[in-house]
C-alpha cells in the first residue's frame, strides 16, 4: 500500500512537534533543565515519547492481526488522532504499521 510510507511520514511531521513545544516552556520554568534536555533529545530523535513507548504494543498488535491491543498502543492512538487529519482517517492496523516503520 501506498498509504503506509506517506501515513509514517505524517506521523513524523506530526509528533516532530510536541517536544520542540514542550523543550521551550521547560525552558522558561525554574527547574526545566532537565525537562528540557529531555525534550532536545527527544526532539532530535524525531520522535513523539508516546508513540515510541508504543513501538513493543504496535508490533504484538500487527502480529496478532489487531487482536492483542496494549494501553501503551492505545495512547499512541488516541495521540496521534487528536494532533493528525490523517491519523483519524487510518485504520488502527495501518497507524500501528506506521508506529513500526518510524
Amino acid at each position: 500500500m501506498s498509504l503506509r510510507p506517506t501515513l509514517a511520514a505524517l506521523l513524523l511531521a506530526a509528533t516532530a512537534a510536541s517536544p520542540a513545544v514542550a523543550s521551550s516552556f521547560a525552558g522558561t520554568t525554574a527547574g526545566g533543565t532537565s525537562a528540557s534536555s529531555a525534550g532536545t533529545s527527544a526532539s532530535s530523535a524525531g520522535r513523539d515519547k508516546v508513540v515510541v513507548e508504543a513501538r513493543a504494543d504496535a508490533a504484538s498488535f500487527v502480529a496478532s492481526d489487531g487482536r492483542i491491543r496494549g494501553v501503551r498502543l492505545e495512547a499512541a492512538l488516541h495521540h496521534l488522532r487528536t494532533r493528525s487529519p490523517e491519523a483519524r482517517a487510518a485504520s488502527d492496523l495501518e497507524l500501528a504499521r506506521a508506529i513500526l516503520a518510524l
